[in-house]
């Protein structure tokens, strides 16, 4: 069985990619997805690199049911593109860096918004905000934008994993 890889990707590593990703591999496992799908996530500046998740999103997860101690940070690079299938943006401006990166132009297909997944997502609103500038509630409206993304995207898996450019 070949296993999916999803990368979720924003600017630092630190708040909306580690939060995705551990509400995608806790919905994964929920779902009997788990062996199926790997989920990493990165940040496209590497600055924070090695650094855990800012305690602002630990926190956010935590108190919604998530364990989030288990992330460091990792620089998005264009190797990413050969390990994974999947690479969900979190918003515009880290989905140009990524494309920018992509070694091949039929790589670029593999860069998506992650909101594209999200069924309350329009073309007006269709990206993650950075709520690093802010206080909690921001974290919180983030996590909960995540979770409802994630439903969708496990919604959508079993298509995607078993599509023939996989």
């Amino acid at each position: 069985m070949t296993v999916y890889r999803i990368a979720v990707v924003c600017l630092g590593n630190i708040c909306r990619s580690p939060t995705a990703q551990v509400v995608l591999e806790h919905r994964l496992e929920q779902a009997g997805l788990a062996g199926r799908v790997e989920v990493a996530s990165a940040g496209t500046g590497g600055w924070h690199a090695g650094e855990p998740m800012d305690p602002r999103a630990a926190v956010a997860l935590r108190d919604a049911g998530y364990d989030p101690t288990r992330h460091r940070a990792r620089t998005f690079t264009a190797d990413w593109f050969a390990e994974h299938d999947l690479l969900l943006a979190m918003d515009a401006s880290n989905h140009a860096d990524m494309v920018d990166l992509a070694p091949t132009v039929q790589q670029r297909a593999q860069v998506r918004l992650f909101r594209d997944f999200d069924p309350e997502a329009t073309a007006d609103d269709d990206q993650v905000p950075d709520p690093w500038y802010g206080g909690p509630d921001g974290f919180r409206l983030v996590l909960t934008m995540i979770e409802r993304t994630v439903d969708g995207l496990v919604q959508r898996l079993p298509d995607l994993i078993d599509s023939p450019s996989h």
